[in-house]
């Protein structure tokens, strides 16, 4: 009997042994997959000089960032309900697993993998991301908010529908729109007095103002105001806070999510690119569109600004690192002010020598990686700001006053992110041919285009930047332009790109006019996917950073 037992404490002991390997390697795989998954982003510091700023508005930009910083709670709630008292159980877990969860948690500003098509990657989260955010009741549908506006006044359903406002579910199973100052106050509140602080500091007329008027707006919901005085900023800090893009918003498309890019202006690279905007309204007129969908008078000249990022915060601190925006998206300000192009130059140079070049050694052949360079991958990104602001905007459907983001709801995203990307190479050829640029610019545009490509994709398709470059990529290659060689290598069809990117830029721009929420949905669903012969092509560039992780000295 003493045997019995001690052979069984024994296969007792030995099995133990067994599920506790079995642990330590599961957690090792594990361990591995998070350790490749954060590797995705290379951390490089970003930084400029401050040199040329006065003392008085090196002490306004600490208040200025200390503002900003704000933008990270409220977004974190934006995103998903369960945001803050999920990072903070994990930052309790100092383990090398536990460090890795946190990382990427931090990096995506969400439990999702928003590379990996927005699947979670911890326990006891939603498997998908939340469609409606932390926007709205986390079980709402479409039908049910749709047939609660019905039945709202007129200005309870613009603010229901609106921008700046957040849907609560109350008694009853019944709902309630409830602006942003109230939502965020506590975060808000503190924002506002930082940048009035920073408006009391700085010696810069337009700085001061603008500061003013958003710390004011922070607490009121009003955006116009210090929207239009952002268009008229003239300051060597260039800031940009606020709500802004509805990426986030994977329901409506509606609500404007939090965040802030604090940069320095680089005036003599600025005033290089301000010739640009001078060719807006002649674009717009020789549009490959039908002239019923031209706009006769495009909104006033948009500004042009090259600057040298030093922080960001919020929406603009989740996953791939934003080269370059414009803003602001009030339909009213660009009618009347047009939008303000901003140019992050040091984020471009480094997300061009870390990534761009080392995706072209991959799916180029050697003559055509010589062609992929910095100038032509910063004047397309150029462009695709700047065609952001024409094409159709304000538009009517079936006899009634509309705009094209209401009409194309969760489409709209990433068909105006294609509409801006396609036009913008159709707009760098127009001006090639009318001497406006370099002729010599031309097959090092398009090559450099098609290298960038794989560069966007890889921020995954669920991403609407993503989702409108893989349709892009694929109607360019069903059309002939884009061709892959024997040698499993890509290249450009000289012959075929102009004509197919003409043919493209038609095609988005006139849904886009028609309001037409189908066909987007249609051509999305054809061309917006990763097709075999992409992802064969991405499966060689593993090795490759997907982006930048953006470090600052201002943390």
């Amino acid at each position: 009997m003493t045997f019995r037992l001690i052979s069984f404490a024994l296969l007792l002991l030995a099995v133990s042994h067994v599920q506790a390997s079995k642990g330590d390697i599961g957690k090792q795989k594990e361990v591995n997959i998070l350790k490749s998954k954060v590797g995705r982003l290379s951390p490089v510091e970003i930084t400029a000089p401050l040199d040329g700023l006065s003392e008085k508005d090196k002490q306004a930009l600490k208040k200025i960032i200390a503002a900003v910083k704000f933008m990270n709670p409220i977004y974190s709630r934006q995103v998903w309900s369960g945001n803050e008292s999920l990072r903070l159980e994990l930052s309790k877990d100092k383990s090398e697993l536990g460090v890795l969860k946190l990382k990427l948690f931090d990096q995506n500003r969400a439990p999702w993998d928003r590379m990996d098509g927005n699947k979670a990657f911890l326990d006891k989260v939603p498997k998908d991301k939340v469609p409606g955010a932390g926007y709205y009741p986390e079980d709402i549908t479409k039908a049910e908010f749709e047939n609660w506006i019905k039945n709202l006044s007129d200005s309870e359903k613009a603010k229901a529908q609106g921008f700046f406002s957040v849907i609560h579910r109350i008694e009853q199973r019944k709902l309630k729109a409830v602006s942003y100052s109230e939502e965020y106050k506590e975060f808000l509140k503190p924002a506002a007095e930082l940048l009035k602080e920073a408006a009391e500091l700085t010696e810069n007329a337009t700085l001061k103002r603008f500061l003013n008027l958003r710390a004011e707006a922070f607490l009121t919901d009003n955006y116009y105001e210090s929207d239009v005085a952002w268009m008229d900023l003239e300051a060597p800090v260039e800031v940009t806070v606020g709500p802004y893009e509805t990426y986030e918003d994977e329901l409506f498309g509606y609500k404007a999510a939090f965040e802030a890019f604090v940069t320095l202006t680089n005036i003599e690279e600025s005033q290089k690119l301000s010739k640009f905007s001078s060719y807006l309204q002649e674009l717009e007129n020789n549009l490959p569109v039908d002239e019923k969908y031209k706009n006769k008078k495009i909104g006033a000249m948009a500004p042009i600004k090259v600057v040298d990022e030093i922080y960001t915060s919020g929406e603009a601190r989740r996953g791939v690192a934003t080269a370059a925006f414009n803003l602001p998206n009030d339909e009213k300000v660009i009618k009347e002010k047009g939008s303000k192009r901003v140019m992050l130059k040091n984020v471009q140079q480094a997300k061009f020598d870390k990534v761009l070049s080392e995706i072209s050694k991959k799916v180029l052949s050697s003559a055509d990686q010589k062609e992929v360079q910095f100038e032509p991958f910063f004047t397309h990104i150029l462009m695709h700001e700047l065609m952001h602001g024409i094409g159709p905007h304000n538009i009517k459907v079936g006899g009634k006053e509309t705009n094209v983001r209401m009409e194309l709801k969760d489409q709209y995203s990433s068909i105006e992110e294609a509409k801006a990307d396609i036009t913008g190479l159709f707009a760098l050829q127009y001006l090639i041919d009318k001497g406006g640029i370099s002729n010599s610019m031309q097959r090092s545009m398009y090559i450099t285009f098609l290298a960038s490509c794989f560069r966007s994709v890889r921020f995954g398709i669920t991403e609407a930047h993503g989702r409108g470059v893989a349709m892009q990529f694929n109607f360019l290659m069903d059309e002939g332009a884009f061709i892959q060689k024997n040698n499993g290598k890509f290249t450009v069809n000289m012959a075929r790109i102009q004509p197919a990117v003409k043919k493209l830029t038609h095609e988005l721009l006139t849904l886009q006019a028609e309001g037409s929420y189908d066909k987007a949905k249609t051509m999305l669903a054809k061309y917006g996917v990763i097709r075999p012969v992409m992802q064969k092509a991405l499966d060689t560039l593993k090795d490759v950073p997907v982006d930048i992780e953006p470090i600052f000295a201002w943390e």
